[in-house]
């Protein structure tokens, strides 16, 4: 097998191979940090390597192996975390300068089941800063590039992720999403993102911003994010939003199919602006499932409009955590995240209580569609990938800060806590990707990542490699 397509295996198929002694994990790890170190500088999708300690803990997984130990479901298998999570031992910068030297003393408890389950962490993965928008660049470590075509924008805040899962710069990786950073930079790179529903992976500390943060894999297969998902979630002490129910076995239900279920399809989810291209690719790949034995049928949601109740709660979100570094950091810090967080001293209190509310009854105008449905069809986003240094599309309004017009499909669904994938639909004509948006009822990722195989099996992906590799 050569280098390249080692690096593309599948980690469903690593696993196999390591536990049968075919594959070294020492060998497995050295060839991902080779992989990093020649193609990682023209995409800047990590900001910190630990090749050292992946490879003392690739050693550790090939002693277990060869002397019969247990192994855990991601035995040897490299990953990447998101440098917004907590990492004991490794920097957690956040893509900024204000905590550039922070070594947590503790894991987040998703990493902390990571490395139990036997995986081998590669290193941090980039995030603009704070994760505060759907982009790829921060003021502490640039810009993250795509490996479709490094002009462009990888998305984000889940940066990172997206470039290093689509290069094959490891397996399997983690994103975090609070208004669409694992579904956006996942689809304007071409690989599978989930978010699972609010609470199944435990996270710590727990998002100060009302409950929208959902962890999630990021991963070039459907399978492979389910492996890693199944991993994650279940219940936790140090997370006291964690949903109390144990996951599903993903991995063990995915090829189950979802002949007879109920499916609606939205372009636009009743009006949203959508580039023409990205419509006729989402279109034909939702027309895929007829083919798959669903029902599908073109609705126009009732949804509540939820263009203010992003705009108010996002910048005083950031204003509450962030904005007493202002005065210290304000040159040093991104300055679209500082038009954010001045833009929320408008708010008073009662407009935040009140928007909240909002929020709260959000749900009752989504609750009925999926009363009547299974699953939801959309675009990932209203376009492809931008070119790098821009905010928001030629042709569309220009803000200092307010990039929520083309990820408009996205955050309706971290509001209401619900499961959703993003999988590649195709490409631009410019050979960008483009992805689709599966939406599942509350709690039902297993019919959300059924949906997600089997649109893979009859639309396969995997094969497709970016020219950078």
């Amino acid at each position: 097998m050569s280098a390249a397509d080692l690096a593309f295996t599948p980690a469903t198929e690593l696993a196999g191979l390591i536990r049968a002694k075919k594959l070294s994990p020492v060998e497995l790890t050295r060839a991902t940090l080779e992989r990093i170190e020649r193609l990682d500088p023209a995409l800047n999708a990590f900001c910190t390597v630990t090749a050292d300690a992946a490879l003392a803990a690739a050693r550790e997984a090939e002693q277990a192996v060869m002397r019969g130990a247990p192994l855990g479901p991601l035995h040897g298998l490299p990953v990447s975390i998101k440098d917004l999570a907590l990492t004991k031992g490794v920097r957690t910068m956040g893509g900024s300068y204000i905590f550039e030297h922070r070594v947590p003393d503790v894991d987040a408890p998703f990493v902390r089941r990571l490395r139990e389950a036997g995986a081998v962490c590669v290193g941090k993965t980039t995030s603009p800063e704070f994760g505060w928008k759907a982009l790829g660049d921060s003021p502490l470590t640039g810009v993250t590039r795509n490996p479709w075509n490094p002009a462009f924008t990888t998305g984000g805040s889940s940066a990172g992720a997206g470039a290093a899962a689509a290069a094959a710069l490891g397996p399997l990786h983690q994103g975090s999403d609070g208004a669409g950073s694992i579904r956006i930079p996942s689809a304007f790179c071409g690989i599978v993102g989930v978010k699972p529903t609010y609470g199944r992976v435990p996270i710590w500390p727990v998002s100060n911003n009302d409950y929208t943060t959902h962890t999630g894999p990021m991963t070039r297969t459907v399978a492979d994010a389910a492996l890693m998902l199944g991993v994650m979630a279940g219940p936790d002490p140090w997370d006291a939003t964690s949903l109390e129910a144990p996951p599903a076995d993903y991995l063990g239900l995915l090829n189950r199919g979802v002949r007879g279920k109920r499916v609606a399809f939205s372009p636009d989810l009743g009006g949203l602006r959508v580039d023409p291209e990205v419509a006729t690719l989402v279109a034909a790949a939702a027309r895929a499932f007829e083919s798959l034995g669903c029902k599908v049928e073109e609705v126009k949601p009732g949804f509540a409009d939820s263009t203010d109740m992003i705009r108010l709660l996002w910048s005083a979100h950031y204003a509450g955590n962030y904005g007493q570094f202002l005065g210290e950091w304000r040159d040093r810090m991104d300055p679209g995240l500082v038009a954010c967080i001045e833009e929320a001293r408008r708010w008073s209190a009662a407009d935040y209580v009140a928007m909240r509310g909002r929020k709260i009854t959000y749900w009752d105008s989504v609750r009925p569609l999926f009363e009547t449905y299974d699953l939801l069809l959309t675009p990932t986003t209203s376009v492809p990938a931008l070119p790098v240094g821009r905010l928001n599309p030629d042709g569309w309004p220009q803000h200092a800060w307010d990039w929520f017009p083309w990820a408009s499909f996205s955050y309706p669904f971290n509001f209401t806590g619900q499961p959703a994938a993003t999988v590649p639909a195709g490409f631009a004509a410019n050979n960008l990707p483009v992805g689709l948006q599966i939406v599942g009822r509350r709690f039902d990722e297993v019919t959300v990542l059924q949906a997600a195989a089997a649109f893979e099996q009859a639309r396969p992906w995997a094969a497709k490699r970016p020219q950078v590799s």
